[in-house]
C-alpha cells in the first residue's frame, strides 16, 4: 500500500466515525426532547393543593 491509499482509507473511516457520532448525537437529542415533553404533561396533571403560595411561615 502506499501513502495515498492509507491517507484515502484514513480519511474514510474518520468520515463515517463522524456520520456515526452525529447520529448518535440526534438521536439522544431526540430522545431528551421526547422526555421533556412527557416530564412537562405529567407535571400539569399534578394538582396542586390550595393554599400553597398565599401563606408565609414566619414563626420557623
Amino acid at each position: 500500500m502506499d501513502i495515498t491509499t492509507d491517507i484515502a482509507m484514513a480519511s474514510m473511516s474518520m468520515s463515517a466515525a463522524k456520520l456515526q457520532m452525529n447520529t448518535s448525537l440526534a438521536v439522544a437529542k431526540s430522545a431528551m426532547e421526547t422526555q421533556e415533553v412527557a416530564a412537562a404533561q405529567l407535571l400539569e396533571m399534578l394538582p396542586s393543593p390550595p393554599g400553597v403560595g398565599q401563606y408565609v411561615d414566619v414563626r420557623a
